[in-house]
């Protein structure tokens, strides 16, 4: 019997209580039906490790008074009240075990409500990425390839190119240390043209810009790496002619001292001469002369006249230097 009776009271007890609880909960919900759960949020949830952020809780109730309290892990931190405004919790996060879960909850009077949780990320910046560029030449156009990386910082990671400081590309997202690539195609025009490019990852604030690409200009009909090898060519030619004459005017040169050489020097003002005598013919009536022989003939030069009636002569050919 008395089993029967406790029986009994553990069933009316647990029926009292489960219509309490609903009461209770009735009143919470009802007693302000203007006020709704808070809600929780930062400009940013990837940060770094040291950095000073802020949570701002709020609820959409402008006319109530709200009490706010910020909880880490279910831990208390500390608590502001406001009106019509948001309050903001000012914290800076050095250790994991601080990145969250975040809560915030809001009171007035009796009624309580928790904001969803929030948590923070650690990330690290990018670093200045490195441009590289490789030109194919054709004519008319100009096939280019783009490939830019940042060796340090936390992935995913954002490219993208520009052109004189203008976005020629979408953005590139790539998960893993590649660099990221694009290929352009363009007229060969001669114009001047600059290359950059912009790596950034879930860090706002924290792009960084590759130093810019200068191609030099050049004509519509002209390739890179004329303009750099026209002066080497040219002196090479010059120094081709200058041999050329050299070799060709050296033995000229040394026959002409040779001669000069051979030719007696005079003193005074006197031009200085030099005569090649040649005896060419003997006179018949040289007393030592061999008898019965004919007289020898006379040879002339177009110069001057060997002999003349017989007599002896010689060519006298001058030379002046």
């Amino acid at each position: 019997m008395w089993r029967k009776s406790f029986l009994v009271f553990l069933l009316s007890y647990w029926a009292l209580k489960a219509a309490l609880d609903s009461e209770k909960k009735t009143q919470t919900n009802t007693c302000f039906p203007e006020f709704t759960s808070p809600s929780l949020d930062s400009k940013t949830n990837v940060i770094m490790k040291g950095q000073n952020v802020s949570l701002i809780c709020s609820n959409k109730n402008k006319s109530l008074q709200v009490t706010y309290s910020l909880f880490r892990r279910g831990k208390y931190l500390t608590s502001r009240s406001g009106k019509g405004e948001p309050v903001t919790f000012n914290l800076s996060i050095t250790e994991d075990q601080e990145l969250g879960p975040y809560k915030c909850k809001a009171k007035v009077s009796n009624c309580e409500k928790y904001s969803r949780e929030f948590n923070f990320t650690f990330a690290d910046p990018v670093t200045t990425p490195v441009l590289n560029v490789k030109v194919i030449q054709t004519k008319p156009d100009l096939y280019m390839t783009l490939h830019c990386i940042s060796f340090n910082g936390s992935m995913p990671i954002n490219y993208t190119f520009f052109a004189k400081g203008i976005a020629m590309s979408p953005v590139i997202s790539t998960s893993v240390r590649e660099p990221a690539e694009f290929n352009l195609t363009k007229n060969n025009t001669g114009e001047l043209e600059e290359y950059s490019c912009e790596a950034k990852n879930k860090l706002p604030n924290h792009a960084k810009y590759s130093e810019t690409f200068r191609m030099p200009s050049r004509g519509g009909d002209s390739c890179p790496l004329c303009l750099q090898l026209l002066l080497p060519g040219l002196l090479l030619v010059l120094v081709v002619i200058i041999l050329i004459l050299a070799f060709w005017t050296l033995p000229k040169y040394k026959a002409r001292k040779a001669m000069r050489d051979k030719v007696p020097r005079h003193n005074g003002n006197i031009p200085m001469e030099a005569g090649i005598y040649a005896n060419i013919c003997e006179n018949q009536a040289d007393k030592e002369s061999v008898p019965d022989l004919e007289p020898m003939p006379c040879v002339s030069t177009a110069q001057d006249e060997a002999c003349n009636g017989g007599k002896t002569g010689y060519v006298y050919s001058e030379i002046i230097f």
